[in-house]
Order: structure tokens, then C-alpha cells, then sequence
């Protein structure tokens, strides 16, 4: 059975290969029709914004406000929101900025030890969960439901201080790499509106990418973190399996790997910011972090590669060449800087999309879009048909994603058992290759961003996101800017369990190397 599988992923590989080279050859690049940002508050980063609170320069208020107004600016062009609380933030924002009025300076020192992010507003991926708002994530029959609590991570964030301003727009039970249903139509990306966001944090990755929100709390088990922030110019993090709680998220089950596989984390513009929040979500965890033990640049060790080898490239996308060229870039830059490098073959890796694929559908107990209690296949089957003519009610990669799951991708017991023993003799590997002080570079998708509609074909790519979920393994987007099409790339950095703080400290320095965020359209500031 594994045999035909990988002959049908060969076949998919290669009419997505086509398909995309037509898109980029045909597809008209739909300039953005929102006005660039002229407000210099929405150029700063986390850090810099919660100093000038600190200091009384600027008021919560002023910020959210700001923010409100681009999120407004841009969502038509957009379609990133789902629902907000706009009124809801502003008050929130006048409370914060009360307690800031009224302290002295050595007061002021242990209300923001207590509240660090005190005034600070985010926005929230729908299926995160955040109370009082749309809890639907994309299903018909959800229809008006609200969350009924907070998320744990997202409580994290309001005990430090945070306000929430909205919850953004995901796929149909976040099963897709394009943010596109039936309940919501399309969410653009803030380059090319004729393109995908990508999935499932799509709207996360839109707001962001446009410069409408500080940061997003988006959620990560195949690369939904990762690939919105690289389709969007911004970073994002997953975190090591387990360190970031996902009570009260959407989809949830009782299975014990679940919350191993999936994980909430930040999206920003700023890759200086992800330490600063990451600390806030860990909560308990931040221990296992062990910030307070730098490691020196000079010390890390560099792994790198552009992609696969051999017979392995025949059943995985290629990698584009910008891409490669940015990791190239990296690896020099390091190199210049005396770090050790070194590249490696991606042998190893060649099932890295069965072994994902394999540990997904080996999870029980995930809810089915069709709120049937014993999910069907014929009824899955007889959906994804109807939805090839625009008449289900659900979206076809939601089917095509469940119908693989409960058929167990087509594997048998022992093919799927040989593949979760190969996972684990991987990750050992890895492990011991990475220790406590490297990070491997390799592309976090193999393309920049592609059309609406498309997403299917492009689940070919999904090997190398989906595997570090299920190895557990901390991976970081870092953003290095625009293709020749204007379309931004980049990569990401992995590195061994719980050392998490590696990818933040490459990112952060990728950032001031290379420059980090590129606005879709050039800022104008209203002086």
C-alpha cells in the first residue's frame, strides 16, 4: 500500500509543479488596494511600544486606536476578521492606561513586573478561542457559535496585560493551506490579493503581513503558524511539542499526543519580539526554556540544506531557487561571523510526509465536518465529489483531509507502525546531531505563496512543517524578504526539544541582518 502512495504523492508532485509554474506565469499580480501605513506607532515592535508606555509617551488608547484604524483600513481588501471587540479594547485600553497614570516611577517598575505587556494589543486566531466570539472555525453546522472561555494561552496574554482586539479567519476545521470557506469566502494575502494567506493561521498571517496588528496568537500541527507567516513576510513560531498549552482551542480530543502534535505560538513582524512572547504563553513551562542560560552566538553550530536528493526529490516539490538563494545568504552571513557550518543531506528525511501523514490519522477522537458522530466515508466521498462542483457545504480540503485520516492514508497497521518507529529513530538522530547548542536551516515550504484553489495539489509540500510537529521539535519562520515577483520567502530554523530560545536568537539576528519585515507598499508617515 505504501508503494501507492508514494506513486500517487510522485504523480501529485509533479502536477503541482506544473500548475504552480503556470499560475506564476499567467496570474496577474493584484497589487494591494489598502493605503500604506502612516502611522509610525504601527512600526514599532512589542518591546519598543511597551517602553513607551512605560515611560508615558504614548497611551494604550492611542495604540489600540491606531490599530483599529489600519485593522478597518485594510480588512475590506483583506477579509482577515471574523468578528472584533473594538469597543470592548478601547475600554480595556483606557483601564490599563488608568493604572499607568497613577503610578511613580518606582511604582510603574513593579506594575509592569506584574503586567509586562500591560496595554498591548494582539489579535486571535478564530480557532484559539477567545470568549464572547466567533467559535465557528468554518463550519456550516457551528454556525453563531460563540466561545464560551478563554483559551488558556490567550488568559496568559490578558493576565500580562494584553488586549485582545479580534479573532481572524481560519479554514473549515483549520484543515487547509489556503484560508478560503464556505462561511467566510477568501482571506488574501497582503502582497498579491489574487493569492493565498496560506493556512490554517491565514488571517493571523494577513493582519500581520499588512502592519494591523502588534502580534497574533495563531495554532500549529502541519505548519499553520509557519506557512502564513511565510506567505505574509513575518515570522512565526512553533514551539517544542507540549510546551504551549492548547486548552481550549479548536479542534480538541483527549487523545494524549494531541497536545504533543499541536501548538498555539505568536506571529509577528518582529523577530525580536518572539522571546518576549513566547515567555508570556509558556507560563510554568518557561523554565524548561532556560532563558536565563544564553548561549553565544560565536557557539552555535549551523546545519543546513536546500531541500531533497536523489529518488526522494522525485515524490517531494522542488525548492525554488529564491529560496535556496536565502538560505545560502544566511549561511554566509554566519559563516563571516566565525560560526560552524555545515551542510547535510536530507536522506533521512525521504518519508518525512508519510511519517506526519501516518501519526495524524493514528489520532482518535477529532470532531468530523460533517457533525456526524461515527464519521462515514461514503459520506465524506459523496462531499468531496459534490464539493469538485461547488455544491457541498463544506470545503474540499476539509473532506480530502478527514477522508485520508480515517482511511489511514491508505496504509496498513504495519506500514504505519514501521513508519512511527522510523519517526523516532529520526528524531533521536536529529537530537544528537543538533545537542544543545545547533539549529538546522531548511525551507519551510518549498514555493512562495500560490493561487486560491490550489491547496490541495499543494499539500505535496507539506512534509517538512508537518514533521517537526510530530517529532516535537521547535522550528521558527524567519522572514528574508521579497522574490522577484514581490512575493516574500524565507525559511526555517529547527532546533533540539526546548531549545526553542536557538531559533528565536537566529531569528532575531537574521532580522538585523537582513532587514526583516518588508511592507507591501512603502510607508507613508503623516508628520
Amino acid at each position: 500500500m505504501l508503494i501507492i502512495v508514494r506513486t500517487i504523492m510522485a504523480i501529485g508532485n509533479v502536477i503541482c509543479f506544473i500548475t504552480n509554474t503556470l499560475v506564476n506565469w499567467f496570474l496577474a499580480h493584484k497589487r494591494p488596494t489598502y493605503p500604506p501605513i502612516e502611522d509610525e506607532l504601527l512600526l514599532k515592535s512589542v518591546g519598543e511600544l511597551v517602553l513607551e508606555l512605560r515611560q508615558k509617551k504614548i497611551t494604550s488608547h492611542q495604540l489600540v486606536q491606531a490599530y483599529i484604524i489600519r485593522i478597518q483600513a485594510v480588512n475590506p481588501s483583506l477579509n482577515a476578521v471574523l468578528e472584533n471587540r473594538f469597543e470592548h479594547a478601547l475600554k480595556d485600553a483606557k483601564h490599563a492606561d488608568s493604572l499607568i497614570a497613577k503610578a511613580n516611577n518606582e511604582q510603574l517598575i513593579a506594575l509592569f513586573a506584574r503586567y509586562p505587556l500591560l496595554g498591548i494589543p494582539f489579535t486571535v486566531k478564530e480557532s484559539v478561542g477567545l470568549k464572547g466570539l466567533s467559535f465557528v472555525v468554518g463550519n456550516i453546522y457551528r454556525k453563531n457559535i460563540k466561545c464560551e472561555h478563554d483559551s488558556k494561552v490567550v488568559e496568559r496574554l490578558r493576565s500580562a496585560g494584553c488586549i485582545p482586539l479580534l479573532v481572524s479567519a481560519n479554514p473549515e476545521f483549520c484543515m487547509s493551506y489556503e484560508t478560503n470557506t464556505k462561511m467566510n469566502g477568501k482571506c488574501r494575502n497582503p502582497y498579491d490579493l489574487n493569492r493565498v494567506s496560506g493556512g490554517s493561521s491565514g488571517g493571523e498571517g494577513a493582519l500581520n503581513g499588512a502592519g494591523a496588528t502588534p502580534f497574533g496568537l495563531a495554532s500549529d500541527i502541519g505548519g499553520s503558524i509557519r506557512l502564513p507567516a511565510m506567505f505574509c513576510g513575518v515570522f512565526g513560531h512553533k514551539a517544542t511539542g507540549g510546551l504551549l498549552s492548547i486548552d481550549g482551542s479548536f479542534p480538541y480530543t483527549d487523545d494524549p499526543v494531541f497536545p504533543q502534535y499541536l501548538t498555539t505560538g505568536p506571529i509577528t513582524r518582529f523577530a525580536k519580539d518572539l522571546p518576549i512572547l513566547l515567555q508570556v504563553m509558556a507560563g510554568e513551562n518557561i523554565e524548561k526554556l532556560k532563558f536565563n542560560e544564553p548561549i553565544q552566538l560565536k557557539d552555535i553550530k549551523i546545519y543546513y540544506t536546500y531541500g531533497f536528493n536523489g529518488c526522494a526529490a522525485l515524490v517531494h516539490p522542488p525548492t525554488e531557487f529564491d529560496i535556496q538563494l536565502a538560505i545560502t545568504k544566511a549561511v554566509k552571513c554566519f559563516e563571516k561571523g566565525g560560526l560552524t557550518t555545515a551542510k547535510v543531506k536530507l536522506d533521512k528525511f525521504a518519508h518525512a510526509r508519510e511519517i506526519g501523514l501516518g501519526a495524524l490519522s493514528a489520532i482518535r477522537g477529532i470532531p468530523s465536518v460533517t457533525t456526524e458522530n461515527t464519521p462515514k466515508i461514503r459520506t465524506l466521498i459523496w462531499q468531496l465529489l459534490l464539493s469538485l462542483i461547488g455544491k457541498s457545504v463544506h470545503n474540499r480540503d476539509a473532506l480530502f483531509m478527514e477522508w485520508m485520516r480515517l482511511k489511514k492514508v491508505y496504509m496498513s497497521t504495519e506500514e504505519l507502525e514501521e513508519l512511527r518507529i522510523e519517526g523516532e529513530a529520526l528524531k533521536e538522530e536529529l537530537v544528537q546531531m543538533l545537542g544543545n547548542n545547533g539549529v538546522l536551516f531548511l525551507p519551510t515550504f518549498p514555493t512562495s505563496t500560490f493561487a486560491f484553489n490550489t491547496g490541495t495539489l499543494n499539500l505535496v509540500g507539506v512534509g517538512l512543517m508537518l514533521l517537526f510537529n510530530i517529532l516535537g521539535l521547535p522550528a521558527t519562520h524567519v522572514n528574508m524578504g521579497l522574490n522577484k515577483r514581490g512575493l516574500p520567502i524565507g525559511f526555517q530554523v529547527v532546533a533540539a526539544p526546548y531549545q526553542d530560545k536557538l531559533c528565536l536568537q537566529i531569528a532575531a539576528e537574521l532580522e538585523g541582518a537582513f532587514g526583516g519585515w518588508v511592507p507591501p507598499l512603502p510607508n507613508d508617515i503623516k508628520t
